[in-house]
């Protein structure tokens, strides 16, 4: 059943499409620097946090530190640097709770489909909330529910999955009931999810951990505390340590990632030494920790404190790179002709982008279709007005580039309102249309971008048009540039 709300009578200025990491804090940018306009966010769980309420599997955390993963306006106070999720849940629930956030969110409304009107210069928002259709209007529209589909992770299948005799379980659905102790383990994956998994079960009490991975990936090791920004946090406030401990950290990693791509040979044996230096000489780092690829061209796995490391050494835990040729009744053949026997197997295989968080667009009666349109700055479409995406980096922290398209959005809005306009439309000119068109994440072959691919939108080879993945460049080409910058037309009477 269908219930109908005339949008005239449930209407906004803007809607935020998500209540995690990026919703919360662009709730926080239009509280502050667009303080007289209305805002709902819509939420589709019954709980804010998004990924950091979504995933429970054993030592979820960050892999990013949390001196750039958090917001640059709520510093971030606790001892770790590389928290874990219940602490990362906790920081954004603080956020929300100490400037009256959760007021604003309509929880259990999932947006399907959002319709632009150029004559009313409104968005028609659909949700589904209990079973019926709900409808409500707004002039800006803010997707910030993540990139990825929580409810179909990327899941391949194996010959023989049936026989099996275990238990199989993806890191996205762990059971609150599954008993870790004991049991042996086969985790299927070399990313972040896998490298966080196997030293919590090794810890958790499992008989043995054994990761399977298809092919190497870098692994960096850093303490899990951040011994000078704790230094600093004794002697100066609170935001002013913070302040300069994101500072120092964003330009760490910008200086890395662009010695990744100037000098990826020398990178590339300084990440291996550091691993051979931290295993012990019987384990095979040539077979298992080095990559066929640069530093880079796929994210890099964080882990604090050699935990894995320490958990491979202790003989707790084991790496096996290798193809599983199939299941079998006690575990895992490869194709080597070695067996892997486990009583539960941990398909940590990846996730499956959702472009545009899975909502259906379409302006003036027109259905958008991404790949038809190029990426503006990264955050808005061509020929789509007043919608605004939030993506973050690949190489960095997600809430480096969530701030700063918050903060823009913010920017256009107000630009808006002084010039008594109400539609905002990235427009292709004349100089531009012989422009070379790129993939939208490009010079990154993780798989879960290579699925992706097809559906995204384009970028091209110059600025606004390039999605550039660099937290420096974006800094004087989002936050800096003017909003009037004779491509983003402005257009429509108040």
């Amino acid at each position: 059943m269908s219930r109908t709300v005339d949008p005239a009578g449930n209407r906004v200025d803007v809607v935020i499409i998500g209540g995690g990491l990026s919703g919360i804090g662009s709730a926080w940018h239009l509280m502050n620097h667009c303080p007289s306009k209305s805002f709902t966010i819509l939420e589709s769980r019954r709980t804010i946090g998004g990924t950091w309420d979504l995933f429970r599997y054993p030592g979820v955390r960050s892999d990013s530190d949390m001196h750039t993963l958090g917001y640059a306006f709520k510093p971030w106070l606790e001892a770790r640097a590389i928290a874990d999720g219940p602490s990362i849940l906790r920081y954004i629930e603080e956020t929300a709770d100490e400037h009256d956030i959760r007021r604003h969110i309509r929880f259990g409304h999932r947006v399907t489909a959002a319709s632009w009107s150029s004559s009313d210069a409104l968005w028609t928002i659909e949700a589904e909330h209990e079973g019926e259709t709900v409808r409500l209007a707004c002039n800006m529209l803010l997707l910030c529910g993540g990139y990825y589909d929580y409810e179909d992770p990327y899941r391949p299948t194996w010959e023989g999955e049936k026989r099996f005799s275990g238990t199989i379980v993806h890191p996205q659905f762990w059971p609150e009931d599954l008993d870790c102790r004991e049991k042996r383990f086969a985790v299927i994956g070399s990313g972040a999810t896998a490298m966080t998994l196997v030293p919590a079960l090794a810890t958790a009490g499992a008989s043995h951990v054994v990761m399977v991975q298809r092919s190497p990936t870098y692994v960096i090791s850093w303490p899990s505390e951040d011994r000078i920004a704790n230094l600093l946090a004794r002697f100066l406030p609170s935001r002013l340590a913070y302040a300069i401990t994101r500072w120092r950290n964003v330009r760490r990693d910008v200086d890395l990632y662009r010695r990744t791509r100037t000098e990826p040979e020398k990178v590339k044996a300084e990440f291996i030494g550091l691993v051979r230096q931290a295993l012990k000489p019987e384990i095979d780092v040539a077979e298992h920790f080095t990559p066929s690829y640069g530093p880079w061209d796929q994210r890099l796995c964080l882990i604090p404190d050699d935990d894995l490391y320490h958990a491979l050494n202790s003989g707790q835990a084991t790496v096996r790179t290798d193809t599983i040729e199939r299941f079998t009744h006690d575990g895992l053949a490869l194709a080597s002709g070695e067996t892997v026997e486990a009583d539960v197997i941990v398909v940590a295989t990846g996730l499956r982008m959702k472009i545009l968080n899975g909502v259906r667009l379409s302006v003036d009666g027109s259905a958008v279709h991404p790949p038809e349109h190029w990426s503006y700055k990264g955050m808005m479409l061509s020929d789509v007005p007043n919608l605004i995406q939030t993506f973050g980096y690949i190489n960095a922290s997600w809430t480096l580039r969530a701030d700063l398209t918050a903060a823009w959005a913010c920017r256009l809005i107000n630009t808006m309102d002084r010039k008594g306009k109400r539609q905002a439309t990235p427009r292709i000119g004349d100089a531009c249309r012989d422009m070379t068109s790129r993939p939208w994440i490009d010079d990154f072959p993780a798989g879960y971008v290579l699925r992706a691919l097809d559906f995204l939108p384009r970028q091209g080879d110059r600025d606004p048009w390039r999605n550039t993945q660099d937290y420096a460049l974006d800094v004087r080409l989002v936050k800096r540039s003017p909003i009037e910058d004779g491509t983003l037309e402005l257009t429509g009477t108040r």
